[in-house]
């Protein structure tokens, strides 16, 4: 163990700070990148006069990424789920978009793969209901069954 004044604690000290720093730099250029798709996705509509499904789905993919990032500066961490709603809303917009493409077996694979995240979902949900964090014990759920 060093103590606090050494070279080796202050350059783990920068260490970290720089990481912190690109870290924030890579959220903030996803979020303004996310946004400005989300800008020309209406736009886009606007133009066309109306609204798809595989817009609205695009919209949604859209919400979650920012949902993700807003959760991650609020927090401090990344909920796993996140990512799986953002693979399950991808998956069937996909489904959607090339529907007529596909063939039976591709069907059922991308069906199976929104399955699997689904049960994901469900997996890990029951883990944070039945085995919570030890900083969620002591304090009483604000909703019941939810983690926020």
């Amino acid at each position: 163990m060093t103590p606090n004044g050494t070279p080796l604690h202050r350059a783990r000290a920068v260490f970290k700070y720089a990481l912190e720093w690109v870290e924030f730099f890579g959220l903030a250029v996803v979020a303004v990148a996310t946004a400005l798709a989300m800008w020309e996705e209406v736009a886009l509509m606007w133009n066309n006069g109306r609204v798809t499904l595989t817009d609205l789905l695009l919209m949604f993919l859209f919400l979650e990424v920012l949902t993700m990032i807003a959760q991650y500066f609020k927090s401090g961490q990344l909920p796993v789920r996140f990512p799986l709603y953002i693979g399950m809303v991808a998956l069937a917009r996909y489904l959607i978009l090339d529907l007529k493409e596909l063939n039976e077996l591709r069907m059922l694979a991308v069906s199976g793969a929104i399955l699997l995240l689904a049960i994901g979902v469900l997996v890990i949900r029951y883990g944070h209901v039945r085995y919570p964090y030890n900083e969620d014990r002591d304090t009483p759920p604000k909703k019941p069954y939810v983690r926020e």
